[in-house]
């Protein structure tokens, strides 16, 4: 029970990278353009999303 906080945060990760994800593909249907800007952000946005479950391991 003392690990939960990993968990929860495991969840909020995956949940984070799925909805930006989804917004990504979302922007890239309505402006083919600037997919190339918009992936840039994107992969920046899941990294900074992945590194808070990250912490919640290493902060055990």
């Amino acid at each position: 029970m003392e690990s939960i906080h990993i968990g929860i945060a495991a969840a909020g990760g995956a949940l984070g990278v799925g909805l930006i994800g989804y917004g990504a593909v979302m922007a890239v249907g309505r402006n083919p353009g600037a997919s190339s800007k918009i992936m840039v952000q994107a992969i920046l946005a899941i990294a900074f999303a992945e590194a808070c479950v990250f912490y919640a391991i290493f902060l055990k």
